[in-house]
């Protein structure tokens, strides 16, 4: 059985799962536009709330070419993940290339006030081949 999430990184007793899908109905590829969707999980296995306060992602498409994203939160959110519990959310991200990969790590505060980072685990960003 093929996992929901099949791509997945535990930093810390945080877990970041990740699930990604090519949108062919958001895609332009006669346009150089391709559009996938990914699913994040994250997954407290600690003792104590933690709260995410902002993420990194290092996007790369098919030529090489990386582009940054830094900001505050994930989908407008700082959210508090209490132990035991997850926050999910879903998000998308375009490519001038049929082809990349997105990674990067999230800044999480814990309960004790202290700031620690959480790997985001690299996926593959992947069109389906279009028979021409």
């Amino acid at each position: 059985m093929k996992s929901l999430f099949p791509h997945s990184a535990t930093t810390r007793d945080v877990t970041v799962r990740v699930s990604v899908s090519f949108l062919p109905e958001q895609s332009e590829p006669g346009k150089g536009r391709w559009f996938w969707a990914y699913h994040v999980r994250i997954e407290n296995g600690g003792r104590s709330d933690i709260q995410l306060i902002s993420r990194e992602w290092t996007i790369v498409d098919g030529r090489g070419g990386r582009h940054e994203v830094m900001g505050e939160g994930v989908v407008g959110e700082q959210p508090v993940i209490e132990p035991g519990a997850a926050f999910d959310y879903v998000s998308g991200c375009p490519l001038s290339t049929p082809t990349g990969y997105m990674e990067g790590r999230y800044h999480m505060v814990g309960a004790d006030g202290r700031a620690f980072a959480v790997t985001i685990p690299r996926f593959p960003l992947t069109a389906p081949a279009v028979a021409t």
